[in-house]
């Protein structure tokens, strides 16, 4: 399900499409995107101009962003924004916080190519970039993920870094709700490829982050929930939730602790985990990825990935499930 570049085998002339959200998920998966982020960020990442998100509050509780990138590579020859939505009480009408779509365009002559629902795309894309930050900073022998928040994202978390840890066979669920906690377990064990894997919902947070090789958290706190002292040695926490400075997901303790990476430079910025102790980052998961900096550098050592978000990985995500869509008409209409 790999994404191909060739810009000579992109039509021009087609008409933009839709991408539906059925249809994105027969295109796209957390393994496949992980495998594209992993080979693509590296030498594209540097192409793509990516100025700051707009960000405009619409009502006190609810916000409007607009996400542009664009890079004009013969490898990744697009422009892209993402329009999204940020609305937190939609838990209680049971629909996702963030809403967006995504637009592309083919950066040599400007046409429209494709839109697709991206707030699947988002889940899929921050899902693996936290996976993909794991592969280089969790223990290989990690046996627990703790999953702190069960909203939408919770699953494909779930999902990416089993990918990435195979010896996960331990997964506990965390949240304010514990009847919500409890329903994604359920969901998660009705569903397949999940053999040898325990679920479970756990009511102290405490008791779950002590536990955890690998905890995971995607909330909309602006309390610290993981708290550093903790924390086991070893562990692996991985913070996806914040992105204003008003929101932690954990303590100064916890940063203190491990040995932070980020997925951008603008975590320094937006997440409240870091604006204070921006000298705690140590590097970039593109300079991970490229070995510029090394990982994990001891079985005890705790690590800390921050990630906030960015248009390259969207514009990557985009370009892997416009690409997917265009071989698969070409292979129906032969």
């Amino acid at each position: 399900m790999a994404a191909t570049t060739n810009l000579h085998q992109i039509s021009v002339a087609a008409p933009p499409v839709f991408i539906s959200t059925t249809t994105l998920h027969s295109l796209i998966c957390h393994k496949s995107l992980i495998g594209h982020l992993k080979s693509t960020l590296p030498p594209l990442s540097a192409a793509i101009q990516s100025p700051l998100r707009h960000a405009h509050q619409i009502t006190p509780d609810s916000s409007f962003l607009l996400m542009p990138s664009w890079s004009t590579s013969p490898l990744l020859p697009y422009i892209g924004t993402k329009l999204v939505t940020h609305n937190p009480n939609n838990s209680a009408q049971n629909l996702p916080g963030v809403q967006a779509i995504f637009v592309l365009f083919h950066s040599l002559t400007g046409q429209p190519l494709a839109s697709m629902d991206a707030t699947a795309l988002t889940l899929y894309r921050t899902a693996c970039i936290s996976a993909l930050a794991s592969s280089y900073l969790s223990r290989e022998d990690a046996e627990i993920l703790v999953m702190v928040g069960a909203g939408t994202l919770a699953p494909h978390l779930i999902k990416a870094h089993l990918i990435v840890r195979s010896k996960l066979k331990r997964v506990i669920v965390w949240n304010r709700s514990v009847e919500k906690a409890r329903n994604l377990v359920d969901q998660l064990k009705e569903e397949s490829g999940f053999e040898g894997v325990c679920f479970e919902a756990n009511e102290s947070l405490t008791a779950a982050v002590g536990m955890g090789d690998v905890i995971s958290c995607a909330t909309n706190s602006e309390v610290a929930l993981v708290k550093g002292a903790e924390m086991k040695a070893g562990a692996h926490l991985d913070l996806v939730g914040s992105f204003k400075p008003s929101m932690r997901e954990c303590d100064e303790e916890a940063v203190k602790r491990g040995r932070v990476f980020v997925d951008n430079e603008m975590a320094a910025v937006e997440a409240g985990e870091l604006v204070m102790m921006k000298d705690e980052i140590v590097g970039g998961l593109v300079e991970l990825i490229k070995g510029k900096k090394v990982g994990r550098m001891s079985e005890d050592e705790i690590t800390v990935f921050k990630s906030v978000g960015s248009a390259v990985v969207d514009l990557l995500s985009a370009q892997m499930v416009y690409e997917n869509y265009v071989a698969n008409l070409r292979q129906s209409s032969h």
